[in-house]
């Protein structure tokens, strides 16, 4: 939710990673449809072919903007795109198509299926232990280079980087962002519009109060226009226990088959612990216990998206950004579901906009440990990134979500520290990978780390495989 009437209001964005083919054209079409920003981007990516065409491109949506223009340049170097910027947005993909294809494959040799592999499970693990050293490196330039900037972090593990940002720089002003709540909020929004008979209510309409961890997120109070949700929702949640979708895919649209769900795993765990879950199923299932739902994705709707589809998807948008490139197509200026374009307005104008972000825990959820990196609602106005009081997570349910922040937490100090004798012991508390024999889960660790290695501190790989 947003309040402000300011207009042409000068921003300088640092984009690191501006060569990213999903969150940087996601921006550049948010920031075409917006008309408060006079935006200046600097785009710097490793790279820096792809930032080049990204600035082309830039220039594109720039011509049909519904306000001031933005403007995009590349930077040479990070500390050029960061000097002097207002806001810094994070956005890399840590390592590569095929180190994400080895965090799936290798423990699904062992037996431990996962679905996305970016947040927990030995794949967000390992995931994390190359991303961190990158991302303490980014977070080091922006205490040097623009110590006063706020920024956003997009990069998964999300609650793993973000706590890194913070560990480098203790005096960052950094959230982590994601979009996974916004599929219960749209949820609700369809049943605001099914209640008056029409399409009075998008998701942006709807308010909650989120409690949890990024992709382990939980909601306790709903409301619409000013009503309780809910009762409504809970309804919603048993008449719709076998499944919902607000559309019915194409049977062919592979997108649909390997990343929709249809909340059947949503409205279990709601069943289960009495708060209703907000992301997506992909991610929550791999916080439990394989058993419960993990082992069985067509018996509860939801995929396993393998690393093969994502790396045909991403060559696809390529194709379709030379073509727009080429002058084949058209762009618009349509708003993305992330809130960062309205996060920044409040920040630059003294309005005010409330989002769920993650943040450290400085007490907004009482029964989860402090000082972890937790996702609930914050203020972004004038006086910055303000975090709000979330309450309590449910006696049932805050164990499993205080062990995953722990070990994440156990995990930056580890890899920050350099104290790597400590990491097979924390790999193998995961959920998924406890019911490991000690050998087995020992073998899978060293075989992901020499997998990935050439990402790794060369000490870290040596105690480790």
């Amino acid at each position: 939710m947003t309040n402000t009437g300011l207009k042409n209001l000068d921003v300088t964005i640092a984009y690191i990673g501006g060569g990213s083919i999903n969150w940087a054209l996601g921006l550049m079409a948010d920031l075409a449809a917006d008309k408060h920003l006079a935006a200046e981007v600097r785009l710097y990516d490793i790279d820096r072919a792809a930032a080049e065409e990204n600035a082309r491109l830039g220039a594109r949506f720039a011509e049909v903007s519904e306000g001031t223009p933005a403007r995009y340049s590349v930077a040479a170097t990070m500390e050029e795109a960061l000097r002097g910027a207002d806001v810094v947005v994070v956005s890399i993909l840590p390592g590569s198509f095929s180190d994400m294809a080895e965090d799936i494959n290798i423990p699904s040799r062992y037996g431990v299926p996962q679905a996305v592999g970016d947040t927990v499970g030995p794949g967000g693990f390992v995931r994390a232990l190359r991303s961190i050293p990158m991302m303490m490196e980014i977070g080091r330039a922006i205490g040097q280079h623009a110590p006063d900037a706020y920024v956003c972090n997009l990069t998964n593990p999300m609650s793993v980087l973000t706590g890194a940002l913070y560990r480098a720089f203790p005096g960052i002003k950094c959230w982590g962002e994601c979009h996974e709540v916004t599929k219960l909020r749209r949820q609700v929004a369809w049943l605001g519009n099914r209640s008056a008979g029409e399409a009075l209510y998008t998701h942006r309409d709807v308010e909650v109060n989120v409690l949890g961890i990024n992709h382990f997120t939980f909601v306790d109070r709903i409301a619409l226009a000013g009503q309780d949700m809910l009762p409504a929702y809970r309804a919603f949640a048993e008449e719709f226990q076998a499944g919902w979708v607000a559309h019915e895919p194409d049977p062919e649209d592979r997108w649909a088959q390997y990343y929709d769900d249809r909340s059947r795993v949503k409205f279990d765990l709601f069943r289960r612990f009495g708060i209703p879950a907000a992301a997506g199923d992909r991610h929550l299932v791999e916080f439990l216990p394989a058993a419960e739902y993990l082992t069985q994705p067509q018996d509860w709707d939801f995929g396993l998206t393998p690393v093969e589809f994502r790396i045909e998807d991403n060559a696809e948008k390529r194709r379709r950004r030379a073509a727009l490139l080429a002058g084949e197509g058209q762009v618009s200026a349509k708003r993305s579901d992330e809130a960062l374009v309205d996060q920044i307005i409040a920040l630059k104008s003294g309005g005010s906009h409330v989002s769920n972000v993650n943040l450290p825990n400085r007490g907004q959820i009482e029964n989860l440990p402090m000082g972890a990196i937790v996702e609930s609602n914050a203020m972004f106005s004038g006086l910055g990134v303000t975090p709000m009081m979330a309450g309590r997570l449910p006696e049932g349910l805050a164990p499993i979500v205080n062990d995953h922040a722990a070990r994440q937490s156990a995990l930056l100090e580890a890899v920050a520290e350099g104290h790597h004798d400590g990491l097979l012991d924390l790999f193998r508390t995961d959920p998924l990978v406890a019911p490991l024999g000690g050998n087995e889960a020992r073998q899978m660790f060293s075989d992901m780390v020499r997998a990935t290695s050439k990402h790794l501190p060369d000490r870290l790989v040596k105690e480790v495989a």
